[in-house]
């Protein structure tokens, strides 16, 4: 009378332990799965992550360029503009004379 009844285990037993152990091997596997995609993806942050380089700073206008937007903004002459120029350029800095 050793097995009687199959060791006291009925139908409902039978069933949880299966639904169960199904559930345990789902989520070895979602662990599984879960561990490969995290060790698989490049690492973000740390020591080890690139450093981008600095970015260059804006280029400057030169004093010629910014005498130019002078001129188109209508802040001078054109008169004005050439005796600027001429200065800039190491000229006497005197507009020409038309004649």
């Amino acid at each position: 009378m050793m097995y009687w009844n199959d060791g006291g285990m009925s139908g409902w037993g039978v069933g949880l332990m299966t639904v169960s152990m199904l559930l345990f091997w789902a989520l070895v596997a979602l662990g599984v799965i879960a561990l490969v995609r995290y060790l698989g993806r490049p690492a973000q942050h740390g020591p080890t992550a690139p450093v981008p380089p600095p970015a260059a700073p804006p280029a400057r206008p030169t004093p010629e360029q910014l005498l130019a937007e002078r001129l188109a903004r209508g802040e001078i002459d054109p008169d004005e503009y050439r005796a600027r120029l001429a200065t800039l350029r190491g000229g006497t800095g005197d507009p020409p004379v038309a004649g």
